[in-house]
């Protein structure tokens, strides 16, 4: 049996949580206890907890009536009676798991309500486990609803979830509320121990803590690294050492640190080459790339007074640009789980990276030539007898020097001199330029429709028409949406300063 069955806890004093245990010894100390809500991330041991919960409620050992004078370190199940061995094993008649994501339907719950009525067979009370609770449809809650108003005295309903928001207040306001909390380390240590010291395995605790760092604070996932270490070493020690040449984390903060360089130095080439050989070695993509944010997030905090230490990457970065630094790669590491490609999200990241800073750059540079050709028409004009405010609108020369002089911060209107009127002709805008900036201001609106429109070329704009050109179908059809071709209409009005008609054609 895999470790984190096998070690799975049996009483209160084993769950590794000292919150948890402090929390359910308080609620079962009391009688009246019909209904407990048990949420928190995957791999925390909610199922596990109902258990114990169970096992107390009907241990032949243990006294919980009204009169008792249990105190709450005595609340534990015995373990032995055959009450808490059928439990444990999972054939107890009276004590129900049901999948709230198989068992969803309004019918499974009229049918539970009219099971709950029935006296358990053999056991004190009997115990209904509902796990992935969220799961149930409106019409399911409401019947749910009902049996928790008005529950019979030998029924308690513990519910599990790793999504409270999408329980209904009405169903949690019934219920003992227990969050179980991403565990800490030395949580994870300790249950990593009790494995070591049960199965014989000889580990240093320097390995034990490169383990838990890697579990995401999921005592689950811990047992599993654990369990595959200890595969790979056969009976030899385990040492931090091993743990991070199988995990490939080794001066993991050197290695990000050389990828976040090629990255901020706009070295694509460089970049996706490190990038292939971290994934070719091995490195596990998802770690990374927690790595990189986490990462980024120190050079946040740097950047705003909280952390004392200064690094030369986070002094050649401006907080907008860390800003978008963190949500790109945010963005990307979402995406690893379900990619082909671990590494592919990483890399579109890179390129993303990079794409918006030639952008900017562009965009800019068509503010800075449209500034020095109209003041060159404006001293012209002079010249001429004319009057600088007829030649040159105070509000235009005002625009364009504000976006000079906020050269490295982020600027929606970076473009400002289209939706104050085109350039002369002279200087106009070319597709590409007009073609970025809306994709600047879609972003803002919607990222999936922006990346979309980066695919796409501008096939035409005579003034009165704009023609959006894509060599798919799927892609024309997303953008004549009509909600998404709301966002373009809006987009390309504050773009171009007055509404065009858009159209979209699909190139052979």
């Amino acid at each position: 049996m895999v470790f984190y069955r096998k070690y799975r806890p049996r009483n209160l004093e084993e769950l590794d949580s000292l919150d948890v245990r402090g929390k359910l010894r308080t609620i079962l100390s009391r009688p009246s206890v019909h209904a407990l809500l048990l949420t928190g991330p995957k791999g925390l041991g909610k199922t596990s907890a109902a258990r114990i919960v169970a096992k107390v409620l009907n241990c032949e050992k243990l006294n919980l009536s009204p009169k008792s004078k249990v105190r709450n370190l005595e609340i534990e199940p015995c373990n032995k009676c055959p009450q808490c061995i059928s439990i444990t094993n999972g054939n107890n008649i009276d004590v129900l798991e049901i999948d709230g994501a198989s068992n969803r339907g309004i019918d499974e719950i009229r049918d539970l309500r009219e099971k709950v009525r029935l006296s358990p067979a053999y056991a004190r009370k009997k115990v209904y486990i509902i796990d992935e609770v969220h799961m149930l449809t409106t019409e399911a809650f409401n019947a749910l609803l009902k049996i928790l108003e008005e529950p019979p005295s030998h029924v308690v309903f513990i519910l599990c979830t790793t999504e409270p928001y999408k329980v209904p207040p009405t169903i949690a306001s019934r219920c003992f509320h227990v969050a179980l909390k991403r565990a800490k380390l030395d949580e994870l240590v300790r249950s990593l121990e009790r494995i070591v010291k049960n199965e014989k395995i000889i580990a240093d605790k320097d390995s034990l803590l490169e383990i838990a760092g890697l579990s995401d604070g999921s005592f689950r996932d811990a047992a599993k690294i654990l369990e595959e270490v200890f595969a790979n070493a056969g009976r030899k020690k385990i040492t931090k050492d091993l743990v991070s040449s199988i995990y490939q984390t080794t001066n993991i903060v050197s290695v990000v640190d050389e990828f976040l360089k090629f990255t901020i130095l706009k070295d694509v080439k460089g970049a996706i080459g490190f990038l292939g050989k971290l994934s070719s070695s091995g490195m596990d993509m998802k770690y990374l790339s927690e790595q990189i944010i986490s990462r980024i997030h120190e050079f946040l905090l740097e950047k705003v007074g909280v952390s004392k230490e200064k690094s030369d990457l986070s002094e050649s970065l401006e907080i907008t640009k860390i800003k978008e630094l963190a949500e790109i790669f945010t963005l990307a590491n979402s995406k690893i789980k379900y990619a082909v490609l671990p590494q592919l999200p990483l890399e579109l990241a890179i390129i993303e990276w990079v794409d918006l800073g030639d952008v900017r750059s562009e965009g800019a540079e068509v503010v800075r030539v449209s500034l020095k050709t109209r003041q060159t028409h404006v001293e012209n004009d002079a010249h001429l007898g004319l009057s600088k405010k007829q030649s040159l609108p105070h509000s235009l020369n005002e625009s364009l020097s504000k976006s000079l002089n906020k050269k490295s911060k982020k600027d929606p209107t970076a473009f400002s001199s289209f939706s104050n009127g085109l350039p002369s002709s002279s200087v106009r805008p070319t597709n590409r330029d007009i073609l970025s900036e809306l994709i600047n201001r879609v972003k803002t609106k919607n990222h999936s429709l922006a990346g979309i429109l980066r695919g796409c070329i501008l096939e035409s704009y005579n003034g009165k028409r704009f023609v959006i050109g894509t060599k798919f179908k799927f892609h024309k059809e997303k953008l004549q949406d009509r909600k998404v071709r709301g966002i373009l209409e809006n987009a390309l009005r504050e773009t171009l300063g007055k509404r065009i008609p858009i159209s979209i054609v699909q190139k052979s």
